[in-house]
């Protein structure tokens, strides 16, 4: 409960829930010993109330990533006193072995490259997106009713995919009768949840893998076609062109998770179209890969991968914190490193 006036200042600190604050921009407090969120939060960690908690970014060779930038600000922005680092390692068992996994003060992680199918034995419980996608991008900590640590492995990479998409898209994929398609690029772990994604936007999946095996076992795993080439002959049952034919479907997106130096680019067929695809690329650096540069050459509209770099990390925030994420700083943080330095 709380105590009114100024000498019940300290109750608002210690009240947990729906405390009334008052914001650094008003001219005047709307009532006497009022305090900002700011002013808790900061007297909350002075006073022990909010212990400062350990997370990390797991994944070998990351010097490149954004992420400690991205959450570290989004920490410091909501006045939480956690700290996030980077754990490069080549194996998951010398960062579960580690101090960092060990420590009282352990909050959770990111899971990154190559390590997001192998923390999945070392997690207690998978989400039902977890073990849809078969792999783990976040870990979070909780306690069981004992106070025993229980270690939850989550998946926020297919929401990185989703939301910018369902903006993009608005309301009406995916409804019976419009047949849209979405052409997945890739075999690998961001593949599954670009088809878990698309199958949550009421799109049909079409795959398309060099390594044709691969986009068999999503067909299989997500359902969908797997398109053999993206030719657009109608002779060839399994051709790009021949499926979109059979089924009487728009290519309403391609979502590339190719390695940006592949250099890929899409056939000029599939950009000739007057209802152009919205085209991902989930790499975000470089800023603009030869597809999106392709993609935004012939008019189409592109999500970068920074974007999704965003997304996911607000998904992971609000997992690890139960808070509502700061979306604009990071979003400012990530594209401040992402955008392109100019000369």
């Amino acid at each position: 409960g709380l105590v009114l006036g100024e000498q019940g200042s300290y109750s608002r600190i210690l009240n947990p829930r729906f405390t009334p604050v008052t914001h650094e921009s008003l001219p005047a407090k709307a009532a006497p010993g009022q305090l900002t969120a700011a002013e808790i939060m900061a007297a909350r960690v002075l006073t022990g109330q909010i212990p400062s908690q350990k997370y990390a970014i797991l994944g070998h060779n990351i010097a490149y990533s954004v992420s400690p930038q991205m959450q570290g600000s989004a920490f410091e922005a909501v006045r939480l006193p956690h700290v996030y680092t980077r754990a490069d390692v080549a194996t998951v068992e010398e960062f579960v072995e580690g101090p960092i996994w060990n420590d009282d003060n352990f909050g959770g992680c990111s899971v990154t490259i190559p390590h997001k199918q192998n923390i999945i034995p070392h997690v207690d419980v998978l989400t039902d997106a977890a073990k849809e996608i078969g792999s783990v991008n976040t870990v979070i900590v909780k306690k069981d009713k004992f106070g025993t640590r229980v270690l939850i492995g989550d998946n926020t990479d297919w929401k990185g995919i989703f939301n910018p998409l369902r903006r993009k898209l608005g309301d009406d994929s995916g409804k019976k009768g419009s047949n849209g398609m979405a052409l997945i690029l890739g075999g690998g772990g961001t593949a599954r949840a670009a088809a878990y994604a698309a199958s949550k936007l009421g799109l049909e999946r079409i795959y398309f893998n060099r390594t044709p095996e691969k986009a068999m076992d999503l067909a299989k795993e997500f359902g969908g076609i797997v398109a053999h080439s993206l030719d657009n002959d109608a002779e060839s049952k399994d051709s790009l062109g021949a499926i979109l034919a059979e089924h009487q479907g728009s290519l309403e997106v391609v979502i590339s998770t190719l390695p940006a130096a592949a250099d890929f680019t899409l056939p000029e067929w599939v950009l000739a179209s007057s209802a152009l695809p919205i085209v991902f690329d989930v790499n975000y650096k470089p800023y603009s890969t030869a597809l999106l540069l392709q993609a935004m050459e012939k008019g189409c509209d592109v999500v970068r991968g920074s974007e999704m770099l965003w997304e996911q990390g607000v998904g992971q925030f609000e997992l690890w914190t139960g808070r509502t994420a700061p979306y604009g700083v990071m979003k400012k943080v990530v594209l401040e490193n992402c955008l392109p330095k100019s000369k």
